[in-house]
């Protein structure tokens, strides 16, 4: 089965700053895609917030069986009816893959009901992922943990719900911890939370986390969905049994 993935992106830092877009010089959009699009099972496509309705329109929400969203500078220029319809589509089923700063997007604050806040510094250090749940379907491919040379750190507390899973914890050279891999359900959709990703590192060309992100594409795809008996809320007239 072909699982269609629309990659969303900001697509402000490479357009602003030089040095990241010496990083991604097709955008960080453009390095997500280029490792989705290794995997033969995957139809991607992109999207950017500059786009008419951000990118995403009805139509092109209606035909992503799992979304991923990159988002630093820009949150709150998201449009009100564009979040609705983004939060729509994944209590119907939609997969969203919400990635590092991505943390402070609408979409996600909206979906966990909590600050999302965290602790962080810019200074590049060693961040070593390690595997706490090898049984879930994301962590397959992958050894007990992987480092990343340079990345920004983030740190507890991270005011999150405790996730239904948690398939990754970070460890930063700095001596801070992190839960970089949760694991959440809303309505029918899967949601995965997965920090690495800052814009100055070359993260996203990274084998493992390339690895990391395709799994959990595969991984939200295969959630409920939009199948089953139809969702019904307000008033029931009738009762569906008459006790005689």
């Amino acid at each position: 089965m072909t699982i269609r993935v629309t990659v969303w992106n900001e697509h402000r830092h490479e357009r602003s700053d030089p040095a990241v877009a010496a990083v991604y010089p097709d955008g960080i959009h453009g390095a997500i895609a280029a490792g989705l699009r290794q995997e033969t099972d995957l139809e991607v496509a992109t999207a950017t917030l500059d786009e008419p309705e951000h990118g995403l329109g009805e139509a092109v929400l209606a035909n992503t069986d799992v979304l991923t969203w990159w988002g630093h500078l820009a949150h709150d220029e998201v449009r009100d009816d564009v979040l609705e319809r983004v939060h729509a589509r994944v209590l119907d089923g939609m997969g969203l893959i919400v990635l590092h700063s991505g943390h402070f997007s609408r979409i996600f604050r909206r979906l966990m009901g909590t600050t999302c806040d965290l602790t962080w510094r810019e200074s590049g250090e060693r961040e070593r992922l390690w595997v706490v749940d090898p049984s879930h379907p994301i962590a397959a491919g992958l050894e007990t943990s992987f480092v990343l040379p340079e990345e920004e750190m983030y740190g507890e507390p991270f005011d999150v719900p405790a996730p239904d899973r948690l398939v990754l914890v970070s460890w930063f050279q700095g001596g801070e911890i992190f839960r970089s891999g949760a694991c959440y359900q809303r309505g029918r959709g899967r949601i995965f939370y997965f920090r690495p990703g800052h814009e100055t590192h070359p993260t996203y060309f990274d084998t493992n986390v390339r690895r990391v992100i395709a799994n959990a594409v595969r991984w939200a795809a295969a959630g409920p969905g939009p199948g089953g008996p139809a969702r019904a809320f307000g008033h029931r007239p009738e009762a569906p049994e008459t006790l005689v």
